[in-house]
């Protein structure tokens, strides 16, 4: 294996240079993390707007000697003790928790990614993005359109059904207040417009709506916790919804269901007797709509026609290709937990985490990034973890 420049960035003595330009230090006070990438150097620690939940970010630029605190997208870890950083290919930042589980130890921080520079120009300010780094892989999520009445709620349940450990729903959130029997949490995250509107402009939110004067939307993290679980996440939105999903860093499966006709579909909705003819026009305009969109938009790389439900449902399963069945996605492995005091290099794409002390045993953690995909504002995933014999 060739050994490509590398650099340790633990505990180091604050103002340390390295050979290879890059220049880390930990404050001992506070053990924020500094990481000098060209002409500027990122603060990592503290908090996040003064939120204690969450690290924090800061840039100073050094050609015009000016410190600033950019948005940070994403959620990012919770404060520890100390932690390790490493610089990274396409502008991303490698952040290890010290002494921390292998399930919440291993963070990444874009600061110049595709995904970054996107939002910086979007945004018209700087931004940087965290994403968790996860070890298993995961199926894509699975975005499912089509107008009222043609069936889509039919064939997902019908999929929730027959592969109850495959597949799950992500939790909306809602600006309106609970109905009877509604739990938060299950039914919906109830919460504040304040808060929700500062989430959508934090970039947290893949799509959103106001309907009746209230908010309803998908959080990025909804969807990657029922990745987390080991399921594959079936979002259920309209044609709007899907094009801001498309839009963003979430790589999906997009598909829409078509009806065989516009009279079919007037059958069908004429023959469920829950709307009013004003309703049933309303749907109808909006269905030829979101049908025109949907087989010309480009959002959509798969259209089914349900002119029959289960051939429907058996090109459904083909086109994810499942039939009987499957394990769960995500795949268990054993935690491995980094140790407290270590030190940090990089070779190639792996990274070589080595304890420190006296009482050291003779084992390496290596941290292999050859496989990794995804990214901020979510999950950084397929990450191999393993210790070694270091001798």
């Amino acid at each position: 294996m060739g050994e490509a420049p590398a650099f340790f960035v633990d505990h180091l003595e604050n103002g340390q240079e390295h050979t290879n330009g890059f220049r880390v230090k930990t404050e001992p006070e506070h053990r924020d993390t500094f990481v000098q990438i060209g002409d500027r150097s990122y603060v990592i620690g503290g908090n996040h707007e003064g939120n204690p939940l969450f690290l924090g970010a800061q840039i100073h630029d050094k050609n015009i000697n000016k410190w600033f605190t950019p948005t940070v997208l994403g959620t990012g870890p919770k404060p520890c003790k100390a932690y390790s950083a490493i610089v990274l290919k396409q502008g991303r930042i490698l952040v290890i928790k010290k002494g921390s589980a292998s399930d919440d130890s291993i963070w990444f921080l874009e600061v110049d990614s595709p995904f970054v520079r996107e939002q910086r120009k979007l945004l018209g300010k700087e931004v940087v993005a965290w994403s968790k780094g996860v070890r298993r892989n995961a199926e894509k999520p699975i975005v499912i359109s089509g107008p009222s009445g043609v069936g889509k709620g039919t064939l997902i349940a019908m999929l929730m059904q027959e592969f109850p450990s495959m597949f799950g729903f992500s939790v909306s959130h809602t600006t309106r207040s609970p109905r009877c029997m509604e739990e938060n949490g299950v039914h919906y995250h109830f919460t504040d417009k304040t808060v929700m509107d500062k989430e959508i402009n934090d970039g947290k939110f893949l799509e959103f709506a106001s309907v009746h004067g209230n908010l309803y939307g998908t959080s990025i993290e909804s969807v990657e916790v029922v990745t987390d679980s080991g399921k594959r996440c079936i979002l259920d939105i309209d044609v709007q919804g899907a094009r801001s999903v498309k839009a963003s860093s979430l790589d999906a499966i997009f598909i829409f269901v078509c009806p065989p006709s516009m009279k079919e579909l007037e059958d069908r909705l004429r023959a469920r007797g829950t709307e009013t003819e004003e309703q049933i026009q309303k749907r109808l305009r909006n269905a030829e709509a979101e049908i025109k969109a949907g087989e010309s938009s480009g959002i959509f790389e798969h259209i089914l026609y349900n002119d029959n439900l289960e051939e429907c449902y058996k090109n459904l399963k083909n086109l994810l290709g499942i039939n009987d069945e499957s394990p769960v996605n995500g795949v268990e492995v054993e935690g491995i937990s980094l140790p407290k005091e270590h030190t940090v290099t990089k070779v190639e794409d792996k990274i070589l985490i080595q304890e420190r002390g006296e009482a050291t045993k003779n084992n390496m953690i290596v941290l292999d990034l050859f496989s990794i995909n995804g990214g901020a504002p979510g999950r950084t995933r397929g990450i191999i973890l393993d210790t070694v014999n270091s001798s």
